[in-house]
């Protein structure tokens, strides 16, 4: 195989990694919503079996190893509860995305001027492409982020299944809620 298909192949797959997550993260909100109500009232297998559903059809993992175990209520709660958080912080790169796409992309489209004191200004293609390139590595780092968040979520998810997460997982999850609460309420501050 030559480089230049080496080099193809591994950019699609980070592409359809990135979309997958995207995705994935766009999910943990509502189905943790729909877990927290439901599981109390008899739905933790049900609940079990959509995170396994997700983790595996969505992220394209591979089902667990470990042997199958039914979960209790608790602990399905308790997960809904992480991911919940998880799916929060994921609505921080979630919004970059959307923000690349409605102030970089479609700039021109969405500002209609004058571009007299815009970035690239004063003529519209200046402000649009100055636009679009300072959003190119916000979007890169927001999808990054999302791998990150997706990849974290994965490990939790195994978790139900009876494997034992690694040590820092927890904390891990913890610190991002608290980063991701931090920066929300410093970007709040900023407008």
């Amino acid at each position: 195989m030559s480089a230049i298909a080496t080099a193809t192949a591994h950019r699609n797959q980070i592409i359809r990694r990135a979309g997958r997550s995207l995705a994935y993260c766009a999910t943990l909100v509502p189905v943790a919503l729909f877990t927290l109500a439901t599981a109390p009232v008899g739905g933790a297998d049900a609940a079990t079996a959509r995170w396994r559903g997700l983790r595996t059809g969505l992220l394209a993992a591979p089902p667990t190893t470990a042997p199958g175990r039914r979960p209790g209520t608790f602990a399905v709660l308790g997960h809904a509860l992480l991911s919940l958080l998880l799916g929060l912080v994921a609505l921080l790169p979630i919004g970059v995305e959307v923000l690349m796409v409605l102030r970089g992309v479609l700039y021109g489209v969405v500002d209609p001027g004058p571009y007299d004191h815009s970035w690239g200004g004063p003529s519209r293609a200046g402000a649009w492409l100055a636009h679009f390139l300072v959003g190119l590595p916000m979007a890169a780092a927001g999808l990054a982020a999302l791998i990150g968040i997706a990849a974290v979520h994965q490990r939790l998810t195994r978790r139900l299944d009876g494997e034992r997460g690694p040590a820092w997982l927890l904390p891990t999850t913890l610190l991002m809620a608290v980063a991701g609460a931090v920066f929300f309420v410093a970007w709040l501050h900023q407008i």
